[in-house]
């Protein structure tokens, strides 16, 4: 019976670890994909010289970096 309870507990602790690794797996996953959308309008804003835009994204970039 407690093997039971510990293998149990066991699965339990995998199980969370596992979606706990998954999340944060995925929350970089968007976090590159959003930098990497940003630094697209960047460059696209340095094409364009305008300079409004190119502050507003950076900073928009510096606060994912953060």
């Amino acid at each position: 019976m407690e093997n039971n309870v510990s293998n149990e507990m066991s699965q339990v602790e995998t199980d969370i670890h596992d979606e706990v690794v998954a999340e944060l797996f995925l929350n970089q996953v968007v976090k590159d994909f959003k930098k990497g959308k940003i630094l697209e309008k960047i460059d696209q804003s340095l094409k364009n010289k305008d300079k409004e835009t190119f502050l507003r994204l950076t900073e928009e970039l510096q606060s994912i970096s953060s």
